[in-house]
């Protein structure tokens, strides 16, 4: 029988996370998604996660309806309760997890605190990984009516 190499989340996590404060500006969020080259920041009360911020949201719930982004803060436009994962659990159930939630990046949690982001880009790079990363971004990729 073959053996089995199984991958924990806290293996590949990224654990250098910048976060926001849900009273932060729209501004300083969309400055840390450009300076760390990511398109989600975790919004965090103390080390706790209480939401996401997009780069979809900014654009469709901020800027397209013509709010005025100096009187917005993260919390008007986060998502609340996001989904995460735990640094023990194997890889290939966190990307199933990305790819029926269809998002990009998982918060990784311990103990109700942020402790690292698992992205389907760190998936992606272990060699037996790759197709779960490819189904994941399959799945990601399809249209979802709930989403607009």
């Amino acid at each position: 029988m073959p053996e089995v190499n199984i991958v924990k989340v806290k293996d590949i996590m990224s654990t250098e996370i910048a976060s926001v404060n849900s009273d932060d500006s729209i501004e300083r969020a969309a400055q840390l998604m450009k300076q760390y080259d990511v398109g989600s920041i975790p919004v965090c009360s103390q080390e706790k996660i209480i939401g996401i911020v997009t780069d979809r949201d900014i654009a469709l719930r901020a800027t397209a309806q013509g709010q005025k982004l100096q009187q917005q803060t993260v919390r008007d436009i986060m998502s609340s309760n996001p989904v995460v994962g735990s640094p023990d659990m194997d890889v290939h159930d966190a990307a199933k997890i990305m790819s029926e939630k269809q998002i990009r990046r998982l918060p990784i949690v311990d103990q109700n605190n942020l402790v690292g982001i698992v992205a389907l880009g760190d998936i992606s790079v272990e060699p037996d990984l790759q197709d779960n990363a490819e189904e994941a971004l399959k799945n990601i990729s399809q249209p979802n009516g709930s989403r607009m």
